[in-house]
């Protein structure tokens, strides 16, 4: 079953962001900034689509960052390492309520 394009969009943003693949250290700060946009189970469907397209090995390790995610927290540099590589891959790191178009007066 096709992901909603929001989902799809997300999908794409750490494939452009890790081109190489998902290093295991950045599982779990993924995972935090994830869960800081997006549902539970919105989480799991990123998980389930590296499963479904062949690398099991991130969506299992995916699952297991969500269990850990509220056990363990990523340091700061974790999550700065993974934020710029999200942001070189295009993620808008604002959370989308945030941000406000520009007025008039804004230069």
């Amino acid at each position: 079953m096709p992901l909603p394009p929001f989902l799809q969009s997300i999908i794409d943003w750490v494939r452009a962001g890790y081109p190489e693949g998902l290093p295991q250290q950045d599982y779990l700060p993924l995972v935090a900034l994830l869960g800081n946009q997006l549902t539970n189970d919105d989480v799991a469907a990123v998980a389930e689509h590296f499963a479904e397209t062949g690398d099991a090995a991130t969506a299992s390790s995916i699952r297991d960052a969500i269990g850990k995610v509220s056990h363990a927290v990523p340091t700061d540099e974790d999550i700065a390492r993974v934020r710029a590589r999200l942001a070189a891959g295009g993620w808008p790191l604002a959370p989308l309520h945030s941000v406000q178009p520009a007025g008039p007066d804004d230069d």
